[in-house]
């Protein structure tokens, strides 16, 4: 059993750790973006160095007293909220925020856990370098709490994951003792790859504190449109096509549903739409290029040979970086938009591509014997990716479906699974899918997880209660 991180402990912080280190936890530290729990913590502890997150570990080993680690708070599953249980140490890293080198000709750079993602993006700008990971919440986002979860986002067709783009990392383990894996290697095979192990793990085997990480050089040019598709069908097409003309240069393939621009046009209607009458389908496609390519003249090529074999209706080629920061701005508002109808519920799903066409009128059918909902899916098609959401019809709140939650996604769910698919493609489990992974995880590997729980945290205060039971 685990105990309680009362008054006393929080003394006990104190006394080994440097003035204005330990406090209590605020509102925002107790919070999950999507208002679905509220957390509970005795104690927030602000550690300054690696040094510092070892001693407040040590200590909460001897203690048997939880730690749930705090990047930016921007996850979607709770894995950064604890709301059963004796109430734990939150340990934030935001005071470790440093990039403490930068390679450009390696390029690679090593950043503390605490820096955010847009922070590693401008440094690695700086070096006339791109760190290509990105995501919506990247100004808050942090790469600790990035690493953890394995964070995806939109240039994962081309980049890949964040453990694509980690050479290494620095980590405090559940005895206090310290993981220094900050090589710039490329090549390591030296045993057991623990780097990817604590990638992903969600802070329930160690605590990254630090991390090499890839970057790659800018691409000389890049281009942006949006393209109306007749289907998902068609834009899968598309993207082989795009893939097959231009190989390894398409950066982000995104599908984009008719609800997206309904709901935009219903609660952020300044955002607008690039065509007359919103489509049914479309792609959101943008390459980065090499400089002896005439951006423009590849994309209009593509939409030709497209509109030639059948597989666009209309588009819109960005001509200016404005255009381009426009179309994005439609795909990147779509999940504030989703908030704002409210969701009955959400689904961060992965399918193999060609899944994916058969997969959507599936769901649909099989949610339309539930009730009547609005679907609005979108997302990475290029990885496969979905964001399946549920909403209510027109005159309805997700206040209206409660009882209906489990249902509907133990419904999309169990076809995801059917389907050879992931219920978690990017979000983790966190707290929200322990139930999932338990049901859908394949029992092998759920032994083998609970294994290596079991051995590098014997006493289970690494962020007790995330990813496994």
């Amino acid at each position: 059993m685990l105990n309680p991180a009362d008054a006393a402990f929080a003394d006990r912080l104190a006394g080994v750790l440097p003035e204005g280190s330990v406090r209590a936890p605020d509102a925002r530290y107790l919070e999950e973006p999507r208002g679905r729990w509220e957390g509970k913590g005795g104690v927030l502890v602000l550690p300054r160095s690696t040094a510092e997150v070892q001693a407040v570990v040590r200590a909460c080993a001897e203690a048997r007293v939880g730690i749930v680690p705090w990047g930016g708070g921007t996850g979607l599953v709770g894995g950064q909220i604890m709301a059963d249980g004796p109430a734990p140490v939150i340990l934030s890293l935001e005071r470790m925020a440093a990039v403490r080198a930068v390679w450009p000709d390696e390029n690679a750079l090593e950043v503390e856990a605490g820096a955010t993602l847009a922070a590693v993006q401008e440094a690695a700008e700086a070096a006339g370098r791109l760190f290509p990971l990105s995501l919506a919440s990247e100004g808050t986002a942090r790469i600790g709490g990035v690493l953890a979860t394995n964070a995806g986002g939109i240039g994962v067709l081309r980049y890949g994951n964040a453990r694509d783009l980690c050479l290494g990392v620095e980590a405090v383990l559940a005895d206090g003792s310290l993981l220094g894996g900050l090589k710039r290697l490329r090549k390591d095979n030296t045993g057991y790859d623990l780097r990817h192990l604590l990638i992903g793990a969600e802070g329930t085997l160690g605590i990254i504190t630090a991390a090499v990480l890839r970057v790659v050089p800018r691409p000389a040019v890049s281009v942006t449109a949006m393209l109306v598709v007749e289907s998902p069908a068609a834009a899968l097409r598309l993207l082989t096509l795009c893939q097959s003309r231009v190989p390894g240069m398409v950066s982000a393939f995104e599908l984009i549903k008719r609800t997206g621009f309904e709901f935009l046009a219903e609660k952020m209607p300044e955002v607008g739409c690039p065509f007359p009458v919103a489509p049914d389908w479309c792609v959101l496609l943008e390459l980065g290029l090499p400089s002896v390519f005439e951006a423009e003249e590849v994309m209009a090529g593509l939409y030709a040979e497209a509109d030639e074999a059948g597989l666009v209706q209309d588009g819109v080629i960005a001509a200016s970086e404005a255009q381009r920061q426009g179309l994005w701005r439609i795909r990147e508002s779509i999940p504030e938009a989703n908030r704002l109808v409210g969701a009955v519920s959400s689904h961060d799903i992965s399918l193999p591509l060609s899944a994916v066409p058969e997969f959507i009128p599936r769901a649909d059918a099989a949610l339309a014997r539930i009730g009547a909902f609005r679907i609005n899916c979108f997302g990475h098609l290029g990885d496969g990716n979905l964001h399946y959401n549920v909403f209510p019809v027109p005159g309805e709140s997700r206040k209206d479906h409660e009882g209906s939650r489990d249902a509907i996604k133990t419904c999309v769910h169990d076809l995801v699974h059917e389907m050879g698919g992931s219920v978690s493609a990017e979000h983790g489990i966190g707290r929200l899918k322990v139930g999932d992974l338990e049901r859908y995880g394949d029992p092998g590997k759920v032994a083998a997880m609970r294994a290596v729980k079991a051995a590098l945290d014997p006493a289970g205060i690494m962020n007790p209660g995330a990813v496994l039971r």
